[in-house]
């Protein structure tokens, strides 16, 4: 195998996936989040109708979302922080689509 080193380069993308020659993953997760939020956004009339059940939501949302943010996350080694953030996205659209508890309010 021959490993051609090219002075200047930064980043490349091959097979959806960014290559940096740092090997960092943080443009990949900064890209893979851009893609998740487009997938919802795409998704998200279909996510706030009241004709599905809640259920079947997280069940599009594990199914269709989570897959465009976690594509090739095999390969990363993450920090807490690059985990923190990957957990964030999953609970905003989480309560994106479960939507504001309420608490029952209590009459005496």
């Amino acid at each position: 195998m021959i490993i051609v080193l090219l002075e200047g380069w930064k980043s490349s993308n091959n097979l959806g996936t960014t290559l940096t020659n740092q090997n960092s993953v943080e443009e990949e997760i900064k890209s893979r989040w851009k893609s998740g939020n487009a997938c919802y956004i795409s998704m998200q009339n279909l996510l706030s109708s009241s004709l599905l059940s809640q259920n079947t939501k997280i069940k599009i949302h594990r199914t269709i979302i989570l897959p465009v943010v976690l594509y090739g996350c095999e390969t990363w080694s993450l920090t807490l922080r690059q985990e923190c953030r990957l957990r964030v996205f999953e609970n905003r659209v989480l309560r994106r689509i479960v939507g504001p508890k309420r608490d029952e309010v209590t009459v005496e």
